[in-house]
């Protein structure tokens, strides 16, 4: 594909707009999460994708950030972020009423495959937010998945966790704690971190999956598909993982990123094609990349 055709592949898909701050949520460890109105954004975007939101005014920068969700008939998105620098300081000091600039929905997200319907969703940290959204667009779908979700953070998780009603059969009743959003779809959500965090287990989220994968015998491994956002390292462990147990996995990646809209090639990284190693732009040729062409074994 030219330069040329990738462009008009992603013409009239992102849009610019004027985003009012609905509502605002904070949580341990400088966390929080805005909900925005921002219609056209909202009525776009899919899983994966993100939106490239200016902090302030006085800010030029813009930041990338995953859409935790959408709903599109109301026109609102929600982004989840932790504040690094100066930029995301300025975005959690927002008010509700207050407008920020919005650029999305940007970038390709994760696509199911139906003949494998046991989804396993794996988000660490500021990865979280797309293993949402993902869940809820499964949750929305008529076809029948069988998700597990899978979620890491050795800060507080940026919700208010609760004791699972789902079973968890091929894991020990102590380790039981949920996203209650996620519950409320029925989906059975574990938590994994190394603070020692009751109800989690005391590991890394391929540590927990793992322990899921083992149960499975070679027919039902047939039908997994691992989805994973998260940072790098977590991402190449996740990948390791899928090639281990022989099973298909998409990653969204997370890269900086100047214009996220394909013009700078700042977000570049090799990728594995048909045709050899090739550049591909993080922002609007992913931030979604089958696992073994980013991390070949």
């Amino acid at each position: 594909m030219t330069a040329k055709t990738a462009a008009q592949q992603n013409r009239n898909t992102i849009f610019v707009e004027d985003a009012l701050v609905t509502r605002i949520q904070k949580y341990p460890g400088d966390q929080f999460v805005l909900r925005l109105n921002a219609p056209k954004c909202a009525a776009r975007a899919t899983a994966g994708s993100f939106a490239h939101i200016q902090c302030d005014e006085t800010i030029p920068m813009r930041r990338p950030l995953s859409i935790m969700r959408a709903d599109a008939s109301e026109g609102w998105i929600e982004v989840l972020f932790k504040i690094v620098g100066e930029g995301l300081r300025a975005l959690g000091n927002k008010s509700v009423g207050d407008a920020v600039s919005v650029v999305g929905p940007i970038g390709h997200g994760f696509l199911p495959t139906p003949e494998r319907p046991r989804t396993l969703l794996i988000g660490g940290g500021v990865g979280i937010p797309p293993m949402v959204f993902l869940a809820e667009t499964l949750n929305d779908d008529e076809r029948e998945w069988q998700p597990l979700v899978i979620m890491g953070s050795e800060i507080p998780f940026p919700f208010e966790a609760a004791k699972s009603k789902i079973r968890t059969p091929w894991l020990a009743e102590s380790i039981n704690t949920t996203m209650p959003l996620l519950e409320s779809w029925g989906f059975p959500t574990r938590l994994a971190s190394l603070q020692g965090y009751e109800g989690c287990f005391d590991g890394y989220v391929t540590d927990l999956a793992r322990e899921w994968l083992n149960t499975l015998s070679e027919a039902e491994l047939q039908e997994v598909e691992v989805f994973s956002c998260g940072p790098t390292p977590m991402l190449k462990a996740v990948a390791a993982l899928a090639n281990e147990f022989g099973i298909p996995c998409q990653v969204s990646l997370e890269e900086f990123m100047a214009c996220a809209v394909g013009g700078c090639a700042g977000c570049a990284v090799a990728v594995r094609t048909a045709e050899g190693t090739a550049m591909k732009r993080v922002c609007v040729d992913g931030p979604v990349f089958d696992a073994k062409a980013v991390f070949p074994e």
